[in-house]
């Protein structure tokens, strides 16, 4: 299902407004100055504030948010993410969008924060070395995307600026709808999101290119190896023993799939079923 327009209604500008994936990000630029789009140019709500923009504008962020966005993206560049085209998309998706309005004086901050029954939205340090790792090396463009977890629809979004098409499952039901709401007013028509069994990936839109996961279980689900491409890349958290979790990246290859073991992180359990 997708965030797609609704007839009879008038046609409004898409996000994002500019992008320009190719222009440098500079860690050293004071905020408001152009990252790769003009400082006002990130995607804003259209219609009805239904969601948590208009209750976090109330909270007195708006006016302040790009500079905000700008300094966030700012330091992932001078804490080590290089992917210029990772650093552009999370310069252009507002963070304070999907979070709760008592929590979005942190929007920015490099933190997760609680979205409502039991799940998180994952640190924006967590969300760029994860979109980083299934980057194409060669600078060519990802095609299809699988997410498990698409909790409020944040990286969802900022996915849409990556790929071609963007398959996002969620098995809670409340936040199903609630990034349906968060999602609906950007009017990202390459976003599908499903309400459905993530462990079971969604063979419907495989091969993916890509396939991304914020849960961790304690191992990868065989459907995941199963419908990534040859040459695509899987990256989700596993248990690592004594309550922990380790960040794992698998490559598929002709001969199989090669899995490298990276570092420590915390996400919330994977679970079977819908509820």
């Amino acid at each position: 299902m997708s965030a797609a327009d609704t007839p009879g209604t008038p046609k409004k500008k898409r996000f994002p407004v500019t992008l320009d994936l190719q222009a440098p990000v500079q860690p050293a630029r004071p905020p408001g100055v152009k990252v790769g789009a003009k400082a006002g140019s990130a995607v804003r709500p259209s219609g009805p504030a239904g969601n948590v923009a208009g209750a976090s504008a109330r909270a007195g962020i708006a006016g302040n948010e790009d500079s905000l966005r700008i300094r966030m993206v700012q330091r992932l560049s001078q804490n080590g993410i290089r992917d210029e085209r990772v650093l552009q998309a999370m310069a252009q998706v507002p963070r304070h969008y999907f979070v709760d309005t008592a929590l979005v004086s942190q929007a920015y901050e490099d933190t997760s924060l609680p979205i409502g029954l039991g799940q998180t939205i994952s640190k924006p340090s967590v969300v760029a070395r994860m979109l980083e790792l299934i980057m194409p090396k060669t600078g060519a463009s990802l095609q299809r995307v699988l997410e498990i977890g698409t909790g409020g629809g944040y990286q969802a979004a900022v996915l849409s600026l990556l790929a071609k098409e963007v398959y996002s499952v969620e098995r809670l039901k409340g936040l199903h709808e609630r990034a349906r709401v968060n999602l609906r007013p950007l009017r990202l028509g390459n976003v599908h999101l499903i309400y459905a069994d993530g462990m079971l990936g969604f063979a419907s839109g495989a091969p993916y290119d890509a396939i991304i996961a914020a849960a961790g279980g304690e191992d990868l689900p065989a459907s995941w190896l199963e419908q990534l491409a040859v040459g695509g890349c899987l990256v989700a958290p596993i248990a690592s023993g004594a309550g922990m979790q380790a960040l794992v990246k698998v490559e598929r290859t002709e001969q199989g799939w090669q899995k490298y073991v990276l570092e420590a992180v915390q996400f919330v359990p994977l679970k079977s079923g819908t509820s």
